[in-house]
C-alpha cells in the first residue's frame, strides 16, 4: 500500500496526494498542470535538491510570465523543473532563459498569446553547453539528448503552468507546433569558422549564455551540389522565399542555421558572417506580384507603405529588413544540410550571461549551487 505524501503544484503550493507514480500523474493531468506527457512527480525533496542551485529567495520572483502574468520564483520553476525530468545542475540555466524571454522587447506576451506556431528558441553558447551536456551536433533539434529535452520541456511547462499559455484559454496558436514541447539547442562552437553568437553579441568566449527566438520550426536547406559559397547561399536564399513569413513586415531576427559542412564551404570561399547575412537580404526578395492581390492591398501597401504604397508588383519585398538582423549560428553534424528559422516577427532576440552573486560570469554551474 501507498501513504500520503507532500508534493509541489506548479505554483509552489504544497498538496498531499497519494504517493504513486500513476496517481500522481492522473492528479496533476487532470487539473491542467502538464503538456500531456507524464510527469516526474515534484516532492519536496526532489524540489529542495534543484533550488541547492539557486542564491535567490525562494519565494522572490524573478520575473513574470504573461499571458497570466504569473509570478516566476524559484519555487514554482524548481517544482515545473522536476516535473519536466531535469537534473538539479540544469537549474540556472533554466532561469536564466526565463528571465531573458521576459525581457520587454522579446514580446512573450504576443509570442505566447498569437494564432502563429511560434515558440521560444532556446540556443545555448558557452562552456554551460559541454558542462551539462547540451546536444549541438546531430539530431540537435530532435529527440536524445536528457539536458536539451528536459530544460526544453521545463520552459514550456512553466510557460503553461506559471504563464497561463493554456491552448485554446491563454495559447490561441491555430494548430502550434512540435517545438512547443522542447524547443533548446547548443551552438557547435567547435565546428564554426566564424565567432560564436554570444561573442559576435559582445560577450566573452568562456562566458555562458542564452539567446531567445521567438521562431518556428527548422526548415530545411538541402544542398548536396553546390561547392562554392555562392552557391550553397544561392540555395539557402531560395529557401528563405516565403509569402507567408510574418517576417515581411517586421524587423524580425531569423535564424540562418549553417550545418557544419555547408559552414566550411562558405568560409573557405571568404565569407566572414556579415558577408553571409549581405547575400542572404539580397537574395532573399519576392516580387510583390508574387503576393495575393489581398495581402499587397491590405498589408504590405498598409504596413510597409513607405515603400510599396504606390510600388509596381516587380517591385522586391525583402524576407528581411535589414542583412544585420540575420542570426547566424552553426548547428549539427556532418551533412550538407543547414536550416533557415523564420520568426514571429513581432519580437528581438534577447541575449543573457550566467553570473555570480558577485556580478562576475560564472565559469560553471557549479559556481552557483547554494551552500
Amino acid at each position: 500500500m501507498t501513504g500520503l505524501a507532500t508534493f509541489l503544484k506548479a505554483d509552489g503550493a504544497s498538496l498531499e496526494a497519494e504517493d504513486d507514480f500513476d496517481a500522481i500523474n492522473r492528479l496533476y493531468l487532470e487539473r491542467g498542470l502538464g503538456d500531456g506527457l507524464p510527469i516526474v512527480p515534484p516532492s519536496v525533496r526532489r524540489v529542495e535538491q534543484v533550488l541547492a542551485y539557486c542564491a535567490r529567495p525562494w519565494e522572490e520572483p524573478l520575473a513574470q510570465i504573461p499571458p497570466r502574468y504569473g509570478e516566476a520564483t524559484p519555487i514554482r520553476l524548481a517544482a515545473n523543473a522536476v516535473m519536466a525530468g531535469c537534473r538539479p545542475e540544469y537549474f540556472p540555466l533554466l532561469m536564466l532563459a526565463i528571465e531573458a524571454m521576459c525581457e520587454e522587447k522579446f514580446n512573450l506576451y504576443g509570442v505566447q498569446a498569437t494564432t502563429h506556431l511560434c515558440a521560444p528558441l532556446v540556443i545555448v553558447n558557452g562552456p554551460v553547453a559541454t558542462e551539462l551536456g547540451i546536444n549541438s551536433g546531430h539530431n540537435a533539434f530532435g529527440p536524445g539528448t536528457h539536458s536539451n529535452a528536459t530544460i526544453g520541456r521545463a520552459i514550456r511547462l512553466a510557460l503553461l503552468n506559471i504563464g497561463g499559455a493554456i491552448p485554446k484559454q491563454g495559447d490561441m496558436a491555430t494548430f502550434g507546433s512540435p517545438a512547443k514541447y522542447s524547443y533548446l539547442v547548443a551552438e557547435n562552437e567547435a565546428a564554426s569558422p566564424w565567432e560564436p553568437l554570444h561573442v559576435e553579441r559582445g560577450f566573452p568566449a568562456d562566458a555562458s549564455t542564452v539567446t531567445v527566438v521567438g521562431a518556428e520550426c527548422p526548415h530545411n536547406v538541402n544542398d548536396h551540389e553546390s561547392l562554392t559559397a555562392e552557391g550553397i547561399l544561392t540555395t539557402f536564399a531560395g529557401t528563405m522565399l516565403n509569402a507567408g513569413t510574418n517576417d515581411v513586415c517586421y524587423e524580425a531576427q531569423p535564424v540562418a542555421v549553417f550545418g557544419p559542412e555547408h559552414a566550411r564551404t562558405v568560409a573557405q570561399d571568404g565569407y566572414a558572417k556579415a558577408d553571409v547575412k549581405r547575400f542572404l537580404q539580397e537574395h532573399a526578395q519576392l516580387p510583390l506580384g508574387r503576393f495575393s492581390k489581398e495581402n499587397i492591398e491590405r498589408r504590405l501597401r498598409v504596413k510597409l507603405k513607405e515603400r510599396y504604397a504606390t510600388a509596381s508588383l516587380d517591385a522586391l519585398v525583402p524576407m528581411v529588413q535589414r542583412a544585420e538582423d540575420i542570426i547566424i549560428v552553426v548547428i549539427g553534424g556532418a551533412g550538407k544540410h543547414s536550416a533557415f528559422i523564420p520568426t514571429f516577427g513581432a519580437t528581438q532576440s534577447v541575449t543573457r550571461a550566467l553570473k555570480r552573486r558577485d556580478g562576475e560570469y560564472a565559469r560553471s554551474v557549479e559556481e552557483l549551487r547554494c551552500g
